[in-house]
């Protein structure tokens, strides 16, 4: 008896001793939404890594014979296919209207999805988390200052205004001459298939619902006794917001902001439909999906199967982001 008491005291002795990241990454493990999330969301990483070597052809080979041929199966799901259908075994998931392989470009097509899930997280945070941690910590009119700012912002649709953005960088450095600033900027993009702008879109709007959140969290901290004990051993305010402050506040931000990763994701996807996203030959979900809603009736593989992705996609982010907000804070379990 005395063995096994001693035992059960070391073992909660261990547990009291893990931190709260600790307690919050076993929550999550425990959560199998959000296990079954990180695992597609793995296996889209090891897709958009390895695509040159997973993607049986390059995303811009085109083979004009084999135009919108598919293989035997597609046909059997899709049955309005089968009058008209061209078969061959070489496409997994069947070639688009200039003989392209729809499954090389949907493995390539991961790439840009995932660097906007990326990229507009970071942005968000590294720009909103500042913003709105400053503000809250100075208060006063800098607080009242720096959150007109965010309403004017605010006022825009988000929508229209990177649609407007996109269009006038579209424009703005479409002939560029060579040598300028503007010259370097296109080719810039121009490398990056066309994303770079997308990137300075999102960027640009992706902050100002993380600056708030960001305010109202540290104005909520910042008269706690262990922040007020900070100031009166004499802690400079840039120690205060990252050793007291900011540990205390980033948990909630990084789950709302994770919550927000499958909107970047749906945003770059509906840009890329209406022709503002990357350029073609570029592959991405949404362009692929505008391309094969033309012909989805006679040709509905085309636009399906990109569709899917993108949902797969989504929803593996919102189960993560679902699966991290129930284990960062409990409290919110089964509340929307």
């Amino acid at each position: 008896m005395s063995t096994q008491n001693s035992s059960a005291v070391t073992i909660n002795l261990a547990r009291k001793g893990d931190s709260l990241w600790a307690e919050a990454f076993r929550r999550l493990i425990r959560n199998r939404a959000a296990v079954m999330g990180m695992a597609i969301i793995f296996m889209l990483i090891v897709l958009a890594v390895g695509a040159p070597f997973i993607a049986p052809r390059s995303f811009s080979d085109q083979t004009l014979l084999d135009v919108n041929k598919v293989p035997t199966w597609v046909p059997t799901i899709f049955t309005s296919m089968k009058p008209y259908a061209r078969y061959s075994a070489d496409y997994p998931i069947g070639a688009d209207y200039v003989g392209r392989d729809i499954f090389s470009r949907i493995v390539f097509g991961s790439r840009i999805s995932l660097t906007v899930a990326i990229i507009g997280p970071l942005v968000s945070l590294l720009i909103g988390v500042i913003f709105g941690s400053v503000s809250g910590y100075l208060g006063g009119r800098v607080d009242n200052i720096m959150m007109r700012i965010v309403d004017i912002l605010y006022a825009f649709p988000q929508i229209l205004f990177i649609i407007l953005l996109m269009a006038f960088f579209r424009s703005t450095f479409a002939k560029p001459e060579p040598g300028t600033f503007s010259y370097a900027i296109s080719q810039l993009d121009a490398a990056l298939g066309g994303v770079l702008f997308i990137y300075v879109g999102i960027g640009l709007t992706a902050w100002e619902t993380m600056a708030r959140l960001s305010r109202g969290q540290v104005l909520s901290v910042r008269e706690k006794e262990y922040v007020e004990a900070a100031r009166t051993i004499g802690a400079k305010d840039m120690s205060i917001m990252f050793r007291h402050i900011m540990p205390n506040i980033i948990g909630p931000l990084i789950v709302a902001e994770s919550l927000s990763i499958p909107g970047y994701i749906s945003l770059e996807a509906f840009l890329s439909f209406i022709g503002l996203g990357v350029n073609p030959p570029t592959p991405s979900w949404g362009s692929m999906i505008a391309d094969g809603s033309q012909v989805i009736r006679t040709y509905p593989n085309q636009a399906i199967f990109p569709a899917l992705a993108l949902a797969i996609t989504m929803f593996a982010f919102n189960f993560l982001g679902d699966g991290l907000r129930d284990a960062l804070d409990p409290r919110l379990k089964g509340t929307s």
